[in-house]
């Protein structure tokens, strides 16, 4: 089931689809007025309805028809060329934000939408004098449709405007992060699902193996449909792989004991790119490429990589209160299943070893990634996060201290250090997050 909605998300976020169904239902619409008119004709008194003649319905429908789609196809070409250019500096997620944009996909919906619909009016009209017939519900319709267009135009155009500004995207990715860290973490005062570390080596050997039989990215992981399969056939299965690993074929992903239950690999669904949900890393990777591309010699904007890091030090401090899942499962006392989760050391790896090789000689990014560690380690106070926060800050300090000549620079970054430094002595003055 999870599979299933997965897939169905995926595919209900596509760049056509509300555009078709916004199609389909112009056309509909249009075949009801047409069939309402022919049946029942136009009651007296109706008198916004339009009450021209057959070349007049003609000349409307068709100006309809040809501007909704005409101003679509250039308005969407410029904005994929701005678009394009933009996605240089801010990396290809700027292109996917644009796509998978509910507002955009509903303006164009809405241009298809005007054109299908006066399109198909426009067959419906007849003149002579065997049969003459003007759909005039149609018209009127189609001239209201010809305003929304407008409203729709102007919308747009001041969306796209916002779309493309670096703090819209930047925030943009940092609650996708934010939302993502939710679903994955749980509150300190939850019950655990078993042990904290999963069994040594030794417990797997001799355990049936599962290799992959394609490629891809692992893009959804069901633990509950897997942990479900394992307690029905009193097994011990281990992934090897977590959500955003790349799965090469004939690779062990799984193994069992003392065998693997049926149905392992209908819990795993496997892709040709990494999606945002489960992976952690691949929503703290949109941001870093943002940071990276911006500190590149031919963007050269500290600035925004120093907006991605105050983001990543506003995530991190709502890690506190809440803790990491084990990846180990117990049932009745039987270990069931183990897997690899994202950690809070690989989390901040993915967040800030990038941003550090690629700024370490620009002093005020490495300032401000000081400056963020401080808050964090203030508001993350358990002894392992400090332990990750200390790793992080030393390799900064290092390799800035390396790469700064200036005195006066360096002097700040020894002052910004120390100043964690002593942050990160004291003492834990809260129960561990976890």
């Amino acid at each position: 089931m999870n599979r299933l909605r997965f897939q169905l998300r995926e595919w209900t976020r596509q760049f056509w689809f509300i555009p078709a169904v916004l199609t389909v239902l112009a056309v509909l619409l249009a075949e009801a007025g047409i069939t309402l008119e022919e049946q029942n004709g136009i009651p007296e008194g109706l008198a916004f309805v339009y009450s021209g003649g057959e070349s007049g319905a003609r000349s409307v429908l068709s100006a309809v028809a040809g501007s909704a789609i005409g101003v679509a196809g250039t308005v969407f070409s410029i904005t994929i060329a701005a678009l394009s250019y933009a996605a240089g500096s801010m990396g290809p997620r700027l292109l996917d934000h644009f796509t998978r944009d509910r507002g955009n996909q509903v303006v164009l919906g809405v241009f298809i939408a005007t054109f299908a619909f006066t399109l198909y009016t426009l067959r419906a009209v007849q003149g002579g004098e065997n049969s003459p017939f003007v759909p005039h519900y149609n018209v009127t319709v189609g001239m209201l449709l010809a305003l929304l267009c407008v409203a729709a135009l102007v919308y747009f155009l001041a969306h796209v405007t916002g779309t493309i500004n670096m703090t819209t995207v930047v925030n943009l990715l940092r609650d996708d992060l934010q939302g993502a860290l939710t679903r994955a973490t749980h509150p300190v005062g939850d019950a655990v699902e078993g042990p904290s570390s999963p069994p040594p080596e030794a417990f797997w050997q001799g355990g049936e193996v599962l290799r992959a039989p394609a490629g891809g990215y692992l893009q959804l992981l069901d633990v509950e449909q897997l942990l479900t399969a394992a307690k029905q056939a009193h097994v011990a299965v281990r992934l090897n792989v977590r959500p955003g690993t790349y799965v090469f074929p004939n690779t062990p992903i799984a193994v069992g004991v003392p065998h693997l239950p049926e149905g392992v690999m209908d819990a795993l669904t496997l892709g040709p790119r990494r999606v945002e949900g489960q992976d952690l890393e691949y929503s703290v990777r949109q941001l870093t490429e943002v940071a990276v591309r911006a500190l590149s010699p031919g963007v050269n904007d500290p600035v925004t990589a120093m907006d991605v890091t105050d983001r990543f030090g506003d995530v991190l401090c709502r890690l506190h209160g809440r803790r990491w899942p084990s990846g180990v499962h117990v049932d009745d006392g039987h270990l069931r299943l183990v897997y690899p989760p994202t950690t809070f050391a690989g989390l901040m790896d993915a967040m800030f070893h990038m941003i550090r090789q690629y700024g370490h000689s620009s002093p005020a990014v490495t300032l401000r990634l000081l400056e963020v560690l401080t808050r964090v380690a203030e508001a993350l106070v358990a002894p392992d996060r400090h332990h990750e926060i200390r790793r992080h800050a030393d390799l900064i300090y290092g390799d800035a201290l390396h790469a700064t000549k200036n005195v006066s620079d360096r002097l700040e970054i020894e002052e910004r250090y120390r100043r964690l430094q002593q942050v990160l002595t004291l003492d834990a003055r809260d129960i561990p997050e976890g």
